[in-house]
């Protein structure tokens, strides 16, 4: 059956029962460094549901690991979560004992201020890391948050501006579809354009498949929905959204101490409730899936310095893990990415990475090819590893538009992986370097 979803306003409030807000409370101080330059923005969200929600998350596998994570990862084991408060303009991250302590303050305020039970919030933090929280602005911020909380579109709006970094855009959106005769509503709000390649668990254990050469400014990922679902199954969906969108994708190989992506499902929807066994189960995993890539294309789509996306699909490996080993490489690789920003179609640069990386590969069967977004038709610049007829013009053309398809077979197996990449500009290392001697120009 094909999944009819319908796209709606409103993203983490378009589902029944979610309130959201927004508010300046100048954490990252105004002229202290990058983000601080975008003068009075938004820098604490509040997002919360009107009942008790089930809650599922992913997290960073950074082994330096920042407090609202640590926090997070504590307080997963009730199973459910009712407030998340989001500030920006500082990651919370290496702070020791002093930043553990305000990470809980920060939920243990935000659950008194609105009268929740104790246990009943979570916590993302994004920013630089290193630096103390300023638990005076924060306090006053979360005051002003809860008595901003509403309904509306303007007021998702508002949380999703507060969250954002060196963000240029809102990243946000929201679905409509039914389970049986019940409609349900999945709405989600994201951040991130540096300092990402999420590889992010349920746990903050690195998957054995997750590659340790590379660490993940932060992805922070915030979903809600109104169906009900069992703690364990939404878990096991979140997990295989993430692992096909958010854990797919990278801007600069750099894995932040803080990604991070919650679930809440407050059932008011008043669906029959999803568990393993449900037969609508499937169609609700569609729904979550489809969120979670749009999310995820855009933090590609919105990195730092970008100018041309890029989805590198590996096929004929051996091994699921031989084609995500490529797929990275090529992705990650600084020549390959600068030649993807030069428009130069330089497919020894993409082969070299293919041969240096983890995956099993032999160069007489390597195929290298380009289309346009999600096409079957490819030209081929490389067939069993020689150059084919294609003219260097021919090339130059098929990887000139913004967005494109790299195409890779490595012709000894079935196996297949994707990564959504993007090229490598001097705007994104004029964004990073800063000035030691302009405390402005530094970033996090």
């Amino acid at each position: 059956m094909k999944l009819k979803l319908k796209t709606i306003k409103g993203c983490i409030v378009a589902p029944t029962g979610f309130l959201a807000s927004g508010v300046f409370c100048d954490i990252k101080k105004l002229g202290t460094g990058k983000g601080s330059n975008k003068g009075q923005k938004r820098d604490l969200a509040l997002i919360v549901s009107e009942a008790p929600a089930t809650v599922a998350g992913m997290f960073t596998t950074n082994q330096v690991c920042a407090a609202p994570v640590k926090v997070c990862m504590e307080r997963m084991k009730k199973g459910t979560a009712q407030v998340v408060v989001v500030n920006s303009g500082n990651a919370n991250a290496c702070t020791g004992k002093q930043g553990m302590a305000d990470a809980r303050e920060m939920v243990s305020f935000t659950e008194k201020t609105l009268a929740l039970s104790a246990g009943r919030g979570l916590v993302g933090s994004t920013g630089r890391i290193g630096v103390t929280m300023p638990m005076d602005n924060i306090r006053a911020g979360i005051l002003e948050a809860a008595m901003e909380l509403g309904g509306t579109a303007a007021h998702a709006d508002r949380a999703t501006e507060a969250i954002m970094t060196s963000d240029t855009k809102p990243k946000q959106v929201a679905v409509e579809f039914k389970l049986g005769r019940h409609t349900v509503r999945i709405g989600g709000i994201c951040k991130g354009a540096g300092m990402i390649q999420p590889g992010m668990s349920a746990t903050g254990a690195r998957p054995a498949a997750l590659p340790h050469g590379g660490l993940h400014a932060t992805m922070l990922g915030f979903i809600t929905t109104d169906v009900a679902i069992d703690q364990k199954v939404l878990q096991a969906a979140l997990n295989e959204a993430v692992a096909h969108s958010f854990n797919r994708i990278t801007v600069d190989g750099d894995m932040s101490t803080n990604d991070t992506v919650l679930v809440l499902a407050n059932g008011l929807a008043g669906n029959e409730k999803l568990t393993a066994k449900n037969a609508k189960l499937g169609i609700f995993q569609a729904a979550l899936n489809h969120v979670c890539l749009e999310l995820a294309k855009m933090i590609v789509r919105d990195g730092e310095g970008v100018h041309r996306v890029v989805t590198v699909r590996v096929n004929g490996a051996k091994t699921i893990q031989d084609a995500d080993a490529a797929a990275r490489a090529v992705a990650n690789s600084a020549l390959v990415k600068t030649s993807w920003h030069g428009g130069d179609p330089n497919w020894g640069r993409i082969i070299d990475a293919i041969g240096y990386s983890a995956a099993t590969v032999a160069e007489e069967k390597i195929d290298i090819g380009y289309s346009a977004p999600a096409k079957a038709k490819v030209l081929w610049s490389l067939k069993h590893g020689q150059p084919t007829k294609a003219t260097f013009k021919q090339l130059c053309i098929a990887v000139a538009p913004k967005e494109f398809d790299l195409h890779i077979n490595l012709n000894l197996g079935k196996a297949k992986a994707v990564m959504y990449a993007c090229d490598l500009t001097e705007a994104y290392v004029d964004y990073n370097k800063g000035d030691v001697t302009d405390p402005t120009t530094l970033g996090g």
